[in-house]
């Protein structure tokens, strides 16, 4: 870039949106930004970085840009050849120029408050991460099920564990330099930050789960050896981990309460613990 900079067109939060193969959600993901309620503190910006597709989510992502051109927005696509995560995040970093950042992925729907509200939280010049509030959708019984027990977990219910949008300002992203190759990325970024300095807003957001037993086993698997990564190569991040207790009364409760949401749950932990952790991306839909 040359000449003077115009910091009056300098958006107030960066959207960072990886897509890989998502031509049936990016649609909707990105509908539901566009009909953010905003407080007008500054444009906003979308970055879709559609990596490694065999499919149109880049042709459907552009197809929404003049929606957002109405609101003075910017709608950008990236489109990588290479397929991964965490290359497409670091794609998205580097085109992003907002202090706020969210990751988002394209299958979340957010509800039009979320984005202004994790903008005011995080228009401070301390490091700061956010999250909204999860609402875990799913649609075949057994993940249904699950999800009853799930989003009763302590974590899930009293924490801000990001699932699937998180966010984070300029203080709060100098803390790291370019995404690590990890399994996960979300874990990562939450336990970079102290539990004080998470913030939960009250909007919700829309985040959905694998399907049927075997894919919601899968998941875990994959989730868990997430966290055994990041504990065996950035131990120092565990002295911010919040996990909070989950003790066998609760348990008990949850049980003779649910039955059956607490046999799919305790079935999926088990079958994780029977299996050794499999290799490669899990989407399980």
């Amino acid at each position: 870039m040359t000449g003077k900079r115009n910091f009056a067109n300098v958006p107030a939060v960066s959207v960072i949106l990886p897509a890989s193969n998502e031509a049936a959600l990016i649609g909707g993901c990105l509908r539901a930004l566009c009909a953010s309620h905003w407080s007008d503190a500054g444009p906003i910006e979308v970055i879709v970085i559609a990596n490694g597709c065999r499919d149109d989510t880049a042709d459907r992502a552009r197809a929404e840009a003049p929606g957002f051109a109405v609101r003075g927005w910017e709608l950008r696509v990236i489109e990588r050849a290479e397929g991964g995560k965490l290359g497409a995040l670091n794609a998205g970093d580097e085109a992003a120029r907002a202090a706020v950042r969210v990751y988002l992925d394209a299958d979340v729907t957010v509800s039009p408050e979320l984005m202004d509200q994790i903008h005011a939280a995080l228009s401070k010049e301390t490091p700061g991460y956010a999250s909204g509030r999860v609402r875990i959708t799913a649609k075949s019984w057994v993940s249904r099920a699950y999800a009853r027990i799930w989003r009763r977990v302590p974590f899930m219910a009293r924490g801000v564990p990001g699932c699937g949008v998180f966010a984070v300002n300029a203080a709060g992203r100098a803390r790291w330099g370019a995404f690590p190759d990890i399994i996960s990325d979300d874990t990562f970024v939450r336990l970079s930050f102290a539990p004080e300095e998470r913030a939960g807003v009250p909007a919700p957001y829309d985040w959905p789960i694998a399907e049927g037993f075997g894919n919601l086993v899968k998941v875990r698997r994959r989730q868990d050896a997430g966290v055994a990564e990041i504990a065996a190569r950035y131990p120092d991040l565990l002295a911010n981990d919040d996990k909070m207790p989950f003790p066998a009364s609760r348990k008990l409760v949850m049980a003779l309460r649910d039955p059956l949401g607490f046999a799919v749950y305790s079935g999926v932990a088990l079958a994780v613990r029977l299996r050794p952790a499999a290799e490669g991306w899990s989407r399980g839909r």
